[in-house]
């Protein structure tokens, strides 16, 4: 890489203000909404405090020397991600288109969801909060029929937010205030990313902070709550028995992957921002150690909420049995109550068991409603948003939640923009005199507008899509490619002289290890694992039909095969540049070869008997 140092510093690079911006914008950049609603979930499903054990081993053995690489060959290259790969090795520069297109794929549904918090923080300065009770029918003599048979938070995220159809072969039309909300993401985006660091490295202050602020109040609310010890018992006690699941352990390898936002080129370019006697080391396991942290820490008061929640929804099926058997036996209001329900149901239940049988009563178990996991959008807008219409001052903490998903959401946006625009200028596809605020503006009106397909009736499920594949097989296979180009291409040795040149020392022999070997063998492990459970059986996706027999169940339906098709697309074209590349310019380097023998043979065919010259 040394070679290419004088070639790099020709063009005056830009520069953050301090060590700080550069460490809020990439914590800011991995730090995003998956570490609030994806780890709480995986920690739930997969036995509490037990599923720490393997995500803590993907973060040492996977994460972090992945995050580590990155770091390291921005810094020392100070160019983009096309850029890095074509100076590391020609027959590498595919990696950096493969990481501009996913980037470029994430980023239009990314900010789709964006879209809809800016939709929902509008709506919570209403009192009462718009999905806290169902509208009237047409007629206005009732309740509206989808609303009631489901729950008012449930119909306000699919029929009033979403206005979803009930199946994806049925698009439906553009929802106008769904556009305007994705249009006011992409300004807001845009406005963050007018002149590159210059305003990304003010807006990572708030972007990249405030959510910890958020959170640090939702906790001390939470732990005030009552029901929030059992959610956080429930969240922490291990199961150590489901560790014998390698599903466990492939999910954890994959959140942790994910999680670090690895392979999308953002982490590259930011590091080529900075000076080059920088610690990256240091850099990436603060990162690193950080981004983990944050989802622990997030953890605790969702699910001192969620904790709430079960417990709100516990009273309030055993109040409606208490209404029940008090009505039936004509006791006194007052005798039968929360406290003593077990006493009375054991001593009617064996008084009169065929009465009792007759009645039809709810079956109450705190831990059936702790059971009720969610994930993704679920836990945000039905799950969470059910949970704040319990909490006095409901308003203020809707407020706070959106506004703490938008500042997540905003902050990984920052890295996947600069995933685009950098490679774009290694490609030096866009002329010089185009000022970069213009090329920015173009970016967000394409992504913008490709974006409009998931503010269709079907977008939800375009989205879910987009989310599932897009984000999943090619980025393994870029970071597998990635650390393999380095470490067997560039070589061992020239990388380890770099980071001596940058950091004054070597790395040691863990860094090692885990470049060599550890890493590249758990990245094909869990690309061949994801790949051999996702063939194992046929995509399917959960419909919302009103029409469906077990409604308000969403109903599990196959995805057509020409949807299917496109599946298989978004998990291949992104990497497609990849193997391309490689070929061009293995073909260029033969071609070129061969002409090069027949100048030299046709040199040699003159030079025989040449011209003598005259001294």
């Amino acid at each position: 890489m040394a070679k290419t140092e004088d070639a790099t510093e020709v063009e005056e690079r830009p520069k953050w203000d301090n060590k700080v911006q550069y460490l809020l914008t990439c914590i800011g950049f991995a730090v995003g909404l998956g570490n609030v609603w994806r780890f709480p979930y995986l920690c739930q499903i997969y036995g509490g405090g037990a599923f720490l054990i393997p995500y803590l081993i993907a973060l040492v053995f996977e994460g972090l020397p992945l995050l580590y690489l990155e770091l390291a060959i921005g810094q020392r290259l100070r160019m983009g991600s096309i850029g890095v790969w074509n100076s590391i090795s020609p027959f590498l520069g595919g990696l950096g288109v493969a990481s501009m297109l996913v980037s470029f794929l994430v980023g239009i549904f990314y900010n789709t969801i964006i879209a809809w918090v800016l939709w929902y923080f509008f709506h919570s300065f209403q009192n009462p909060l718009p999905w806290s009770q169902c509208p009237l029918d047409a007629n206005l003599t009732g309740y509206n029929k989808e609303c009631v048979e489901s729950t008012p938070v449930n119909y306000f995220w699919y029929r009033e937010t979403l206005n979803i159809t009930p199946d994806i072969d049925v698009s439906g039309s553009l929802q106008w205030w769904m556009v305007i909300c994705l249009a006011t993401a992409w300004c807001v985006v845009y406005i963050c990313f007018i002149r590159g660091i210059e305003t990304i490295g003010k807006a990572v202050y708030v972007t990249a902070t405030f959510p910890y602020l958020v959170l640090t109040i939702f906790l001390v609310r939470g732990l005030t709550l009552p029901g929030a010890t059992d959610g956080l018992i429930y969240l922490f006690t291990p199961d150590w028995e489901i560790l014998k699941n390698p599903q466990v352990w492939l999910d954890a390898a994959t959140q942790i992957f994910f999680s670090l936002s690895v392979a999308f080129g953002g982490l590259i370019a930011f590091s080529s921002y900075n000076p080059q006697e920088n610690n990256c080391e240091r850099d990436a396991v603060v990162v690193g150690v950080i981004n983990s942290a944050t989802s622990l820490y997030a953890s605790i008061p969702i699910f001192a909420i969620l904790g709430f929640k079960a417990n709100s929804n516990y009273i309030d099926c055993l109040q409606r049995n208490i209404l029940t058997l008090t009505n039936h036996f004509e006791l006194g209001d007052h005798n039968m109550t929360v406290e003593n329900y077990d006493h009375w149901f054991t001593f009617l239940d064996g008084a009169f068991p065929h009465e009792v049988a007759s009645l039809d009563l709810r079956h109450c178990n705190l831990q059936t409603f702790l059971d009720q996991s969610a994930s993704g959008t679920g836990l945000a807008f039905i799950v969470f948003t059910e949970a704040v219409i319990e909490m006095p001052g409901s308003q203020v903490w809707a407020v706070l939640f959106f506004i703490m998903l938008f500042s997540l959401g905003l902050s990984s946006m920052f890295g996947t923009i600069e995933g685009i625009l950098t490679p774009l200028k290694d490609l030096k596809l866009v002329p010089k005199w185009i000022p970069n605020e213009l090329v920015t503006a173009l970016v967000c009106l394409v992504s913008f507008l490709m974006g409009l397909i998931f503010t269709m009736g079907s977008g939800n499920y375009w989205l879910e899509i987009f989310s599932s594949y897009v984000g999943s097989v090619p980025l393994l296979i870029i970071a597998f490619f990635e650390i393999c180009g380095v470490i067997y291409i560039y070589g061992m040795k020239n990388f380890s002289d770099d980071i001596h040149f940058m950091t004054g020392r070597r790395p040691n022999i863990f860094w090692k290890a885990c470049w060599m070997v550890i890493s590249p063998i758990l990245l094909l492990v869990v690309l061949i694992a994801y790949v051999v459970v996702q063939a194992q059986k046929y995509p399917s996706y959960p419909a919302w039909n009103p029409d469906y027999i077990d409604f308000p169940q969403t109903e599990s339906k196959f995805y057509p095969d020409w949807v299917f098709a496109i599946i298989v697309l978004l998990c291949t074209l992104p990497v497609i540049p990849i193997p391309l590349v490689a070929l061009y310019k293995l073909i260029c380097c033969r071609v070129g070869r061969r002409s090069s023998n027949r100048h030299s043979i046709t040199l040699s065919h003159y030079a025989n008997d040449g011209y003598e010259v005259e001294s």
